[in-house]
């Protein structure tokens, strides 16, 4: 299983750990990956670390669509690729929900798929460079024609010469947007992934390869999951210090008709501690909240435990479906356990 290495996105302050980076890569990480929200880019963190590694993949997890034209998120994955070398970007998009589209970038939340589909659409041409670019979407269209144009609008075709392929990976949970996933993307940012959930996930999938045609299957499709792991003798303490993001994000990362966060507990099997959380948060019971955070709910998306019990519980995720793991941890040390576990220091050996 390929390894991947999860950047701290959400503080306070810009902080870049290089030399956790270089370990990841020395010891045969596959990928490195930021984010975004109402705060630090995604893209910035990768340009830098471009300097200071050779190999490790830099991967977005995710840039937000409405954060950026789609020739604007062109643009940032060429350059990054152009300084970082051809095969190091995946670019990893996301739609966010509609708190932030329209609270922060000051967007239309419309019809989320179709933007999808349009922007993957206008990206595949720029970084083609087979033509000038032309596109006419459901809600993006190159040259711009709506409210306010000029008629003055000529298709361009990007001055950058870099990847024709750059792989286009989305972040989707629910069917639609899983199935549209299938269809049009290179690779799948699944949100809340555990084992034992791709059975669940399958007939989703399965019809976006239906659509794409071509003969198009499971085979071809890269599967980026996420993992908390922590070392720890006290499986319950560890589990305890998930809890606050985990009510921060079902509770009140959202609206309380439309927080995706909740959707996705629910759909993992507890949808009455899902709404009891959220209820609780809105409440300002912040507190009640976070002890109704399920024990049970970390742990089947996780790793928590002393060394025998996270070697035993990753065997799970070896056949979990997924293609790569994405480690959030506090530790180098993590690091090392999780190459070793993967066998990635082997392939990196071989590679070298």
């Amino acid at each position: 299983m390929k390894l991947g290495l999860a950047l701290e996105w959400a503080g306070a302050k810009i902080a870049v750990p290089v030399t956790r980076v270089q370990l990841a890569e020395r010891l045969g990480f596959d990928s490195v990956w930021s984010a975004e929200a109402y705060g630090s880019d995604a893209f910035t963190p990768l340009a830098f670390l471009a300097a200071h590694t050779r190999r490790i993949r830099l991967g977005t997890a995710v840039a937000q669509l409405a954060a950026r034209t789609p020739a604007a998120t062109a643009m940032a994955a060429q350059t990054l690729e152009g300084l970082a070398g051809r095969g190091r970007v995946v670019l990893g998009l996301g739609v966010s929900g509609p708190q932030i589209v329209e609270g922060w970038y000051g967007q239309p939340w419309g019809r989320p798929a179709r933007r999808v589909r349009d922007t993957v659409a206008i990206l595949r041409k720029i970084f083609a460079r087979d033509t000038p670019v032309r596109h006419e979407g459901a809600e993006i269209s190159l040259p711009y024609t709506g409210p306010g144009a000029r008629g003055l609008g000529k298709p361009l075709r990007s001055i950058l010469h870099t990847n024709p392929s750059l792989p286009i990976w989305l972040g989707t949970g629910s069917q639609a947007m899983v199935t549209l996933t299938a269809e049009i993307a290179d690779g799948w940012l699944p949100f809340g992934f555990a084992p034992g959930m791709l059975a669940h996930y399958r007939p989703w999938l399965d019809e976006g390869f239906r659509r794409a045609g071509g003969g198009k299957s499971l085979a071809d499709l890269e599967i980026q999951a996420g993992c908390h792991v922590t070392v720890t003798d006290d499986v319950k303490a560890g589990l305890a210090r998930q809890k606050p993001m985990t009510a921060l994000y079902v509770g009140g990362m959202g609206h309380r008709e439309v927080n995706f966060h909740k959707d996705m507990m629910a759909r993992r099997g507890y949808p009455e501690a899902a709404a009891r959380i959220q209820e609780l948060f809105l409440a300002g019971r912040r507190e009640e909240a976070i002890a109704s955070v399920p024990d049970e709910y970390l742990d089947e998306g996780g790793l928590v435990g002393p060394l025998p019990r996270i070697r035993e519980r990753f065997r799970r995720w070896l056949d979990s479906g997924a293609t790569g793991l994405t480690i959030f941890c506090e530790r180098d040390d993590v690091l090392e356990l999780m190459a070793d576990l993967a066998g990635a220091r082997g392939e990196s050996a071989a590679r070298a």
